[in-house]
């Protein structure tokens, strides 16, 4: 017996009886009261131990009764940025960029659904198969996904994408290889210069993370309201308000989608209106708070590339109940966005800024022109570098004169 996985039938026979014992005694459920319970009752079944193996077990049904059993040794692991239970026997992690198989294993279907109820239930959410999806955000911050057989072929299915405690600002990207000092100090003169801005990229690339860097160069007199599906935005900032969509009730009504909090987000006086997912008909009413008075949002979309981030624009913007003629949506995302910041998660686990591009109206349409992109290079071992494209000097000036007008103002 060496981990965990082997002591699952004895980790089920003690938590039942320590539950039994406990609710006997009346006892307080703490981890304190609960360990000298666990130990009594190891002891009067005369159970011999190594005494490694005897704290892993008593720790174990500790996590069972008042955590997220098995799960509750990888939320205790600072390194793990994702956790994603694939099935009862199937549990991998996300370490530094890199996924690995996990260590542990749920007992059967029931013990994982127990656990997803588990982590579910405190925050007023549920899932079934009424409604086997949910959406969900832990006290910490992580977000949280689950997926439920009929529609889940393999069992019980549970993500959960977690946040680091230390903030990366802009520095520390630098520091890790994201971006150049010289990158961050553009990025800086764009948003005290109130440019819209957009950070593109895929699943995991660290766009939220980014986004939040960037966030900090707003100027500490000014009102920002930010909008999120699963509030995961946590800026250093004096005056910010922050709103958080609400999923519908198990009845099925109360849902507060996105685009109401945006359109709200207008009658509350905002200086910057910060979206943390553009992703729906949403993007019609961002788009024209960007360009009618709201200059400087931000917020973040998926995309392969900053070209395919304006063609996601356009379509979304479609998506909308207002029938807006295709030509006047392909101009008004020309006119709203004016910088997109697209990053990628390379091949060794790392994210970085690919480029920073700048969108131009042109001919009824808009054309994307780089500022600075990554080039990778094939010899191994060599990290690459990152490239100025002509004309950036020209742009950075002119952002750079806009920012100290805006903070002369």
């Amino acid at each position: 017996m060496s981990d965990t996985t082997t002591l699952g039938p004895l980790i089920g026979h003690l938590r039942e009886r320590a539950a039994r014992a406990a609710a006997e005694r009346r006892a307080d459920l703490t981890p304190r009261a609960l360990r000298g319970v666990i130990l009594e009752l190891i002891d009067e079944e005369r159970r011999v131990l190594p005494q490694a193996v005897r704290d892993r077990l008593v720790q174990a049904v500790v996590d069972e009764i008042l955590g997220l059993g098995p799960l509750e040794q990888l939320m205790r692991d600072p390194t793990i940025t994702e956790v994603m239970v694939n099935g009862p026997q199937s549990v991998f992690v996300e370490r530094a960029g890199r996924i690995s198989r996990a260590d542990i294993a749920f007992d059967d279907d029931a013990h994982l659904l127990h656990t997803i109820d588990r982590i579910l239930s405190p925050l007023g959410r549920r899932v079934d198969e009424a409604s086997p999806m949910v959406d969900a955000r832990l006290a910490d911050g992580s977000r949280v996904n689950a997926i439920i057989p009929p529609l889940s072929l393999g069992g019980p299915t549970l993500t959960i994408r977690r946040f680091g405690t230390r903030r990366l600002d802009g520095p520390a990207l630098v520091a890790a290889g994201t971006l150049t000092d010289s990158m961050l100090s553009l990025l800086r003169d764009a948003v005290r210069a109130r440019r819209n801005i957009l950070v593109t990229g895929g699943t995991g690339s660290g766009k939220t993370t980014t986004l939040a860097a960037i966030c900090a160069f707003v100027p500490p007199g000014e009102r920002i309201i930010t909008i999120e599906d699963a509030a995961e935005l946590r800026l250093d900032h004096e005056h910010v308000v922050r709103l958080e969509s609400r999923p519908p009730s198990i009845e099925g009504s109360g849902a507060i989608p996105i685009r109401a909090l945006v359109r709200n987000a207008l009658r509350m006086r905002p200086d910057r209106i910060i979206v943390g997912e553009t992703r729906g008909p949403e993007c019609l009413d961002m788009l024209a708070a960007m360009t009618t008075g709201h200059e400087g949002s931000l917020s973040t979309l998926h995309a392969s590339s900053p070209e395919d981030a304006i063609r996601r624009l356009q379509t979304l913007a479609l998506m909308g109940d207002v029938e807006i003629p295709y030509a006047a949506v392909v101009d008004q995302v020309a006119h709203a966005i004016d910088v997109i910041v697209h990053q990628m998660r390379l091949a060794d686990g790392s994210r970085r800024v690919v480029q920073i591009a700048v969108v131009e109206p042109s001919n009824g349409g808009a054309v994307v022109r780089p500022l600075v992109h990554f080039r990778p290079s094939s010899p191994p071992g060599d990290a690459g570098r990152f490239a100025w494209c002509p004309g950036w000097e020209a742009w950075a000036g002119r952002a750079r004169a806009d920012a100290s007008q805006q903070e002369a103002a």
